[in-house]
Protein backbone atom coordinates (compact mmCIF):
# COMPACT_ATOMS: atom_id res chain seq x y z
CA UNK A 1 0.00 0.00 0.00
CA UNK A 2 1.15 3.54 -0.44
CA UNK A 3 1.79 5.94 1.90
CA UNK A 4 0.07 9.22 2.27
CA UNK A 5 1.81 12.00 0.75
CA UNK A 6 1.24 14.69 3.25
CA UNK A 7 3.88 14.10 6.15
CA UNK A 8 2.81 13.84 9.96
CA UNK A 9 4.46 13.67 12.92
CA UNK A 10 2.71 10.47 14.58
CA UNK A 11 4.78 7.61 14.32
CA UNK A 12 3.54 5.51 11.20
CA UNK A 13 3.34 2.35 12.99
CA UNK A 14 0.83 3.79 15.41
CA UNK A 15 -1.39 3.96 12.86
CA UNK A 16 -2.27 0.48 12.95
CA UNK A 17 -4.33 1.29 15.68
CA UNK A 18 -5.22 -2.11 17.27
CA UNK A 19 -8.65 -3.17 18.07
CA UNK A 20 -7.79 -3.11 21.85
CA UNK A 21 -5.43 -0.45 22.24
CA UNK A 22 -2.45 -1.79 24.35
CA UNK A 23 -0.35 1.03 25.20
CA UNK A 24 -1.06 4.48 26.63
CA UNK A 25 -0.49 6.40 23.19
CA UNK A 26 -2.78 3.54 21.54
CA UNK A 27 -5.62 4.41 23.88
CA UNK A 28 -5.12 7.90 23.66
CA UNK A 29 -5.13 7.55 19.72
CA UNK A 30 -8.19 5.07 19.84
CA UNK A 31 -10.55 7.84 22.22
CA UNK A 32 -9.57 10.87 19.91
CA UNK A 33 -10.44 9.00 16.90
CA UNK A 34 -13.60 8.15 18.55
CA UNK A 35 -14.36 11.56 19.19
CA UNK A 36 -13.76 12.74 15.98
CA UNK A 37 -15.94 9.91 14.57
CA UNK A 38 -18.65 11.42 16.87
CA UNK A 39 -18.32 14.88 15.36
CA UNK A 40 -18.08 13.75 11.86
CA UNK A 41 -21.13 11.62 12.04
CA UNK A 42 -23.21 14.48 13.91
CA UNK A 43 -21.57 17.45 11.91
CA UNK A 44 -20.60 15.84 8.65
CA UNK A 45 -17.23 15.91 7.75
CA UNK A 46 -17.34 19.33 5.66
CA UNK A 47 -19.46 20.67 8.43
CA UNK A 48 -17.19 20.16 11.20
CA UNK A 49 -14.19 21.74 12.15
CA UNK A 50 -10.87 21.48 14.00
CA UNK A 51 -12.09 23.47 17.06
CA UNK A 52 -15.10 21.07 17.34
CA UNK A 53 -12.82 18.37 17.01
CA UNK A 54 -10.32 20.00 20.19
CA UNK A 55 -13.44 20.43 21.70
CA UNK A 56 -15.38 16.75 21.51
CA UNK A 57 -11.93 15.18 22.48
CA UNK A 58 -9.96 17.00 25.37
CA UNK A 59 -7.42 18.22 23.31
CA UNK A 60 -6.20 21.46 22.85
CA UNK A 61 -6.33 22.80 19.53
CA UNK A 62 -2.06 23.31 19.09
CA UNK A 63 -2.17 19.51 20.07
CA UNK A 64 -4.61 18.63 17.57
CA UNK A 65 -2.81 20.12 14.62
CA UNK A 66 0.64 18.87 16.30
CA UNK A 67 -0.19 15.22 15.52
CA UNK A 68 -2.91 16.22 13.20
CA UNK A 69 -2.41 18.52 10.67
CA UNK A 70 -5.55 18.58 9.19
CA UNK A 71 -9.20 16.62 9.48
CA UNK A 72 -8.62 15.02 6.61
CA UNK A 73 -5.98 13.45 8.36
CA UNK A 74 -8.25 12.38 11.22
CA UNK A 75 -11.18 10.85 8.55
CA UNK A 76 -8.67 9.07 6.70
CA UNK A 77 -7.50 7.70 10.00
CA UNK A 78 -10.83 6.49 10.94
CA UNK A 79 -11.58 4.93 7.64
CA UNK A 80 -7.98 3.09 7.26
CA UNK A 81 -8.63 1.82 10.99
CA UNK A 82 -12.23 0.44 10.24
CA UNK A 83 -11.35 -1.02 7.27
CA UNK A 84 -7.87 -2.90 8.50
CA UNK A 85 -9.63 -4.04 11.77
CA UNK A 86 -12.90 -5.63 9.60
CA UNK A 87 -10.27 -7.22 7.51
CA UNK A 88 -7.91 -9.19 9.85
CA UNK A 89 -10.88 -9.87 12.25
CA UNK A 90 -12.78 -11.87 8.72
CA UNK A 91 -9.28 -13.26 8.04
CA UNK A 92 -8.85 -14.69 12.20
CA UNK A 93 -12.41 -16.07 11.57
CA UNK A 94 -11.53 -17.77 8.07
CA UNK A 95 -8.66 -19.36 9.16
CA UNK A 96 -9.48 -23.06 9.52
CA UNK A 97 -12.82 -23.13 7.92
CA UNK A 98 -13.25 -25.12 4.83
CA UNK A 99 -17.31 -24.86 4.09
CA UNK A 100 -17.79 -22.75 1.54
CA UNK A 101 -21.06 -21.87 2.58
CA UNK A 102 -20.12 -21.37 6.18
CA UNK A 103 -16.85 -18.98 4.94
CA UNK A 104 -19.79 -16.94 3.59
CA UNK A 105 -21.98 -16.81 6.55
CA UNK A 106 -18.60 -15.68 8.64
CA UNK A 107 -18.27 -12.83 6.15
CA UNK A 108 -21.82 -11.82 6.67
CA UNK A 109 -21.26 -12.06 10.42
CA UNK A 110 -18.50 -10.32 10.76
CA UNK A 111 -19.55 -7.18 8.49
CA UNK A 112 -22.67 -6.91 10.58
CA UNK A 113 -21.29 -7.27 13.89
CA UNK A 114 -19.08 -4.05 13.18
CA UNK A 115 -21.46 -2.38 12.08
CA UNK A 116 -23.84 -3.00 14.73
CA UNK A 117 -21.26 -2.17 17.04
CA UNK A 118 -19.50 0.58 15.38
CA UNK A 119 -23.07 2.61 13.79
CA UNK A 120 -21.58 5.78 14.24
CA UNK A 121 -18.39 4.84 12.19
CA UNK A 122 -19.79 2.90 10.00
CA UNK A 123 -22.77 6.02 9.02
CA UNK A 124 -19.07 8.18 8.59
CA UNK A 125 -17.95 5.87 6.22
CA UNK A 126 -20.70 5.75 4.21
CA UNK A 127 -21.68 9.15 3.83
CA UNK A 128 -17.91 9.99 3.63
CA UNK A 129 -16.71 7.79 1.33
CA UNK A 130 -15.48 10.55 -1.16
CA UNK A 131 -13.84 13.02 1.16
CA UNK A 132 -9.92 11.81 1.44
CA UNK A 133 -7.96 12.71 -1.67
CA UNK A 134 -5.08 11.59 -2.95
CA UNK A 135 -2.68 9.40 -1.12
CA UNK A 136 -5.15 9.24 1.97
CA UNK A 137 -7.84 8.28 -0.46
CA UNK A 138 -5.26 6.02 -2.25
CA UNK A 139 -4.47 3.74 0.76
CA UNK A 140 -7.81 3.68 2.08
CA UNK A 141 -9.19 2.45 -1.68
CA UNK A 142 -6.73 -0.79 -1.45
CA UNK A 143 -8.07 -2.00 1.54
CA UNK A 144 -11.25 -1.27 0.46
CA UNK A 145 -9.82 -3.05 -2.64
CA UNK A 146 -8.82 -6.08 -0.29
CA UNK A 147 -12.06 -6.41 1.12
CA UNK A 148 -13.75 -7.11 -1.88
CA UNK A 149 -11.29 -9.63 -3.65
CA UNK A 150 -12.07 -11.45 -0.37
CA UNK A 151 -15.57 -11.84 -0.90
CA UNK A 152 -15.31 -12.49 -4.41
CA UNK A 153 -13.24 -15.17 -3.75
CA UNK A 154 -15.71 -16.74 -1.47
CA UNK A 155 -18.59 -16.63 -3.44
CA UNK A 156 -16.04 -18.12 -6.26
CA UNK A 157 -15.58 -20.90 -4.21
CA UNK A 158 -18.91 -21.47 -3.33
CA UNK A 159 -19.79 -21.67 -7.43
CA UNK A 160 -16.93 -24.33 -7.63
CA UNK A 161 -17.88 -26.56 -4.92
CA UNK A 162 -21.59 -25.99 -5.82
CA UNK A 163 -21.24 -26.63 -9.80
CA UNK A 164 -23.26 -23.14 -9.78
CA UNK A 165 -23.72 -20.55 -12.21
CA UNK A 166 -24.09 -16.61 -11.55
CA UNK A 167 -22.67 -13.36 -12.11
CA UNK A 168 -20.26 -12.94 -9.07
CA UNK A 169 -19.88 -8.99 -9.14
CA UNK A 170 -23.58 -8.82 -9.00
CA UNK A 171 -23.80 -11.12 -5.94
CA UNK A 172 -20.98 -9.40 -4.15
CA UNK A 173 -22.47 -6.01 -4.79
CA UNK A 174 -26.34 -7.50 -4.31
CA UNK A 175 -24.74 -8.68 -0.66
CA UNK A 176 -22.75 -5.57 0.27
CA UNK A 177 -26.08 -3.40 -0.14
CA UNK A 178 -28.19 -5.76 1.80
CA UNK A 179 -25.37 -5.17 5.10
CA UNK A 180 -24.02 -1.84 4.26
CA UNK A 181 -27.06 0.45 5.44
CA UNK A 182 -28.06 -1.59 8.24
CA UNK A 183 -27.41 1.27 10.54
CA UNK A 184 -30.08 2.88 8.59
CA UNK A 185 -33.12 0.82 10.09
CA UNK A 186 -31.50 -1.50 12.89
CA UNK A 187 -33.44 -0.69 15.95
CA UNK A 188 -32.38 -3.02 19.24
CA UNK A 189 -35.41 -2.38 20.65
CA UNK A 190 -37.25 -4.59 18.39
CA UNK A 191 -34.53 -5.88 15.82
CA UNK A 192 -32.84 -9.70 16.49
CA UNK A 193 -29.01 -8.94 17.45
CA UNK A 194 -26.04 -9.08 14.63
CA UNK A 195 -25.64 -13.04 14.57
CA UNK A 196 -29.52 -13.45 14.57
CA UNK A 197 -29.62 -11.09 11.50
CA UNK A 198 -26.65 -12.65 9.52
CA UNK A 199 -27.75 -15.85 9.93
CA UNK A 200 -31.07 -15.03 8.30
CA UNK A 201 -29.52 -12.43 5.70
CA UNK A 202 -27.59 -15.02 5.06
CA UNK A 203 -30.09 -17.75 4.59
CA UNK A 204 -31.58 -15.07 2.19
CA UNK A 205 -28.29 -14.36 -0.02
CA UNK A 206 -27.46 -17.73 -0.30
CA UNK A 207 -30.43 -19.25 -0.83
CA UNK A 208 -30.79 -16.62 -3.65
CA UNK A 209 -27.85 -17.10 -5.29
CA UNK A 210 -27.79 -21.36 -5.09
CA UNK A 211 -31.29 -21.11 -6.44
CA UNK A 212 -30.38 -19.13 -9.36
CA UNK A 213 -27.05 -20.65 -10.20
CA UNK A 214 -28.71 -24.59 -10.33
CA UNK A 215 -31.38 -22.93 -12.51
CA UNK A 216 -28.73 -21.56 -15.06
CA UNK A 217 -26.83 -24.72 -14.91
CA UNK A 218 -29.48 -26.65 -15.50
CA UNK A 219 -30.81 -24.61 -18.23
CA UNK A 220 -34.06 -23.72 -16.72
Amino acid sequence: MGSPSTATRVPARRHRAPAAPATRYDRRLAEILSHATEVFCKKGYEGASMRDLSRESGMSLAGLYYYFESKERLLYLIQKHTFTTIVQRLKARLEGVSDAEERIRIFILNHLEYFLANQAAMKVLSHEAEALKNGFASEVAAIKREYYRICVGLLDDLKTDRGLQFSTRIAVLSLFGMMNWIYTWHNPRVDADAASIANEMGDLFLRGVMADGKKRRDGR
